[in-house]
């Protein structure tokens, strides 16, 4: 019971951080690279991002699911049992890669592609994981 309650408690955490996320997202490029709007914009999807695998850790401890090795591992136990789509899967992946291209700086980030994914597909596939979450029994 304990753990629904967790798995409840993170849904609402995700959706909060979506909810400020949106409303500090600069609606051009040219407001996004001011560095006030490109690290509150970064920083928010990075807290999204973690706590989105940690809602897939706690759904796969409910579920009593396989351990997953890493994170994108764990997006891939989620799909092989059903509970989101391959779609869905695919899209957290690249989400998570680009999270730690963000995080740790690998080599030159290009921050159109950044800005460009974090606006233009995140904020839907993050919406579609916790619908398709929400599903699950």
């Amino acid at each position: 019971m304990v753990i629904k309650l967790r798995i409840l408690d993170k849904i609402n955490e995700i959706e909060s951080y979506l909810e400020e996320f949106k409303s500090i997202i600069p609606k051009t490029f040219d407001e996004y690279i001011n560095i006030k709007e490109k690290a509150a914009c970064e920083r928010y999807f990075e807290k999204i991002i973690e706590s989105i695998v940690d809602l897939c850790f706690l759904i796969i401890k409910d579920k009593n699911l396989e351990k997953p090795e890493d994170d994108k591992s764990a997006f891939d136990i989620l799909f092989k049992n059903k509970i989101i789509s391959e779609e869905t899967c695919d899209k957290l992946k690249d989400a998570k890669g680009m999270k730690n291209i963000i995080s740790h700086k690998y080599g030159y980030i290009d921050n159109r592609i950044v800005f460009d994914f974090i606006t233009e597909k995140f904020l839907a596939d993050a919406s579609e994981f916790l619908d398709e979450i929400k599903r699950i029994k």
